[in-house]
């Protein structure tokens, strides 16, 4: 009973309640970053430079056979290198990351907030003539 009861205290503790929202919400961030490059950016990119469908994209490893797509080698059976999947990953990645960064980056910036206290203003440093005017004045009552 002592193994069910530590379980259940270890799953309610408030971190790995965080951590469990934080992995559904990443993982349906990830399928928007994945959408937004594969539906969005990709065919932009492919107008850009000349109508390339970077899903196609691959190095037949198994023999001389052409194969007009990816899915038509892969259905075939062959080995391919398939960079163009791979780049449309590395840009998935890229997008992630850069998304956490400004998330972690804007954290930061509200702990630094939090932690600096408001410290009371510094009272303004009389100038040079200031302080001359306050020197002749009191030669003067002297």
């Amino acid at each position: 009973m002592g193994f069910i009861k530590e379980f259940k205290e270890f799953a309610m503790k408030g971190n790995v309640m965080d951590m469990a929202v934080g992995v559904i919400i990443g993982g349906a961030f990830g399928k928007i970053v994945t959408s937004l490059v594969n539906d969005v950016l990709m065919p932009v990119i492919s107008m850009c430079t000349g109508g390339i469908d970077f899903t196609n994209l691959f190095v037949n490893l198994s023999d001389d056979t052409k194969y007009a797509t990816l899915a038509a080698a892969q259905e075939a059976g062959a080995s391919v290198f398939a960079y163009g999947s791979f780049i449309q990953n590395i840009i998935d990645f890229i997008i992630i990351a850069f998304c956490i960064f400004l998330m972690i980056k804007g954290m930061n910036k509200l702990n630094r907030k939090k932690e600096e206290p408001e410290q009371p203003a510094e009272p303004a440093v009389p100038t040079q003539e200031e302080l001359l005017a306050e020197i002749r004045d009191l030669l003067k009552t002297k």
